[in-house]
């Protein structure tokens, strides 16, 4: 309740202007009162009403969504092809789900249709909307993936779906231009063990951030790119490209620095590309970080998040190139590359399951449930690190050769801060 020594006017919330200094501030801090009065006397109010209703607190509390750039991200409205799509901002996975149910719809209608020349007592009925027998058997011959059974937990859906169960060889999430403008990421056999070769620009400090590169991606070695008077030359990036390629290596990573700072880093797809680019920002090395792990040398898993549009599925087959197929998961490591805002978040962690001690709760699901089956278990997390952000600023053709070149997509070609590229 609001003090009963102090009782503002309705004058006192009005925005007063005088000239005197000392008069403004009085104003200014009575105003404020008057108003922390009023937003405390309404809290109560709502308060004592929600009390006696508490269906009114559950609908507050369902319209109360806060306004974010997330909840505001709009999609360029394209129906049918959507050609290679790097520069359209289109939810590869909504198409997915529209053209599934287009299917449905079209078998549910030849099935209507079959129902109609046989003889039925149930005209009216609609093939859809049918009986839980023909429903269920419907279900079972239309689309058999998607039936659970009936003691699974319903999952709620989730505001940044994960994409790594439809990152595969299978191609037809994305457009088919895509994948024939970039046949080496989006391969039809299964691909040869990646071995990447890391280096830096030229004349870097960068030697100990890069060896920690090696130590991130698997089969990965770094070679320090400088010139010196035991070699007078400076190799181009086209030469060093050609020279891993010629000893099998899949993917060639230079790290770029400024002020003695990661400030990018490059990837080339080899033999012939294409080359991502990326900024980085935030870097930390692992011995830094607060109980942090020490690595081991086994493959990791890699869990690619939030990658809905082409350009961020070829940027998910990227990464993916970098990483073999099988991990080792007696190692216990995953890198996680979580994507948000067109900002690419890059984790290792090291994961343990343990029983759950007396104070701890149990492991709750998305929809605010007690998830069965693992009462006594608890997962920790231990970071490894390096950690870094990711930021991808440009696709070229082929093998970077300097200025120039022809480029695939580049960045802020779009100044709406509600649309994203990834």
């Amino acid at each position: 309740m609001a003090s009963k020594k102090f009782k503002p006017s309705a004058k006192s919330t009005l925005p007063f202007k005088t000239g005197n200094k000392e008069r403004r501030q009085k104003l200014h801090i009575t105003r404020k009162k008057a108003l922390d009065n009023t937003r405390r006397d309404e809290r109560f109010r709502r308060r004592r009403e929600e009390d006696k209703d508490p269906s009114l607190r559950e609908e507050r509390l369902r319209q109360n969504i806060p306004l974010t750039l997330e909840s505001k991200r709009v999609w360029d409205d394209m129906d049918g092809d959507i050609g290679d799509g790097l520069g359209v901002s289109v939810d590869v996975e909504r198409l997915k789900r529209q053209k599934l149910a287009e299917d449905v719809q079209e078998n549910g209608e030849d099935h209507h249709i079959s129902d109609e020349e046989q003889p039925d007592s149930e005209d009216d009925r609609d093939s859809m909307i049918d009986s839980p027998s023909d429903s269920d058997s419907n279900a079972s011959t239309s689309i058999p993936a998607t039936r659970s059974p009936k003691n699974r937990t319903a999952r709620a859906a989730s505001p940044t779906p994960s994409t790594i169960n439809s990152i595969n060889l299978n191609t037809t999430l994305t457009s088919s231009a895509l994948a024939d403008r970039f046949p080496t990421l989006f391969p039809t056999t299964p691909p040869p063990v990646p071995k990447t070769l890391i280096t830096t620009s030229l004349h870097s400090t960068l030697h100990h951030q890069a060896s920690l590169l090696t130590t991130l991606f698997p089969h990965s070695v770094y070679i320090p790119r400088s010139r010196n008077r035991h070699n007078s030359r400076s190799y181009s990036i086209r030469e060093i490209a050609s020279f891993a390629h010629n000893r099998n290596y899949t993917a060639l990573v230079v790290l770029k620095e400024d002020q003695k700072k990661p400030t990018g880093i490059t990837i080339v797809h080899l033999p012939s590309g294409p080359t991502f680019t990326f900024s980085i920002s935030n870097w930390v090395e692992g011995k830094k970080i607060p109980g942090h792990g020490r690595p081991t040398e086994h493959t990791p898993e890699l869990i690619l998040n939030n990658f809905r549009t082409p350009l961020g599925h070829l940027t998910a087959h990227l990464f993916r190139s970098l990483f073999p197929a099988q991990p080792e998961f007696a190692g216990r490591q995953v890198v996680t590359l979580h994507n948000q805002r067109d900002y690419i978040f890059l984790r290792r962690h090291r994961y343990v399951f343990r029983e759950k001690k007396g104070g701890e709760r149990n492991v709750v699901g998305p929809d605010g449930k007690d998830v069965g089956g693992v009462e006594g278990i608890r997962a920790g997390l231990q970071e490894l690190g390096p950690r870094f952000t990711l930021k991808p600023r440009r696709i070229d053709k082929g093998v970077q050769s300097g200025r120039g070149q022809e480029w695939e997509w580049k960045g802020k070609m779009d100044k709406q801060r509600t649309k994203f590229q990834l």
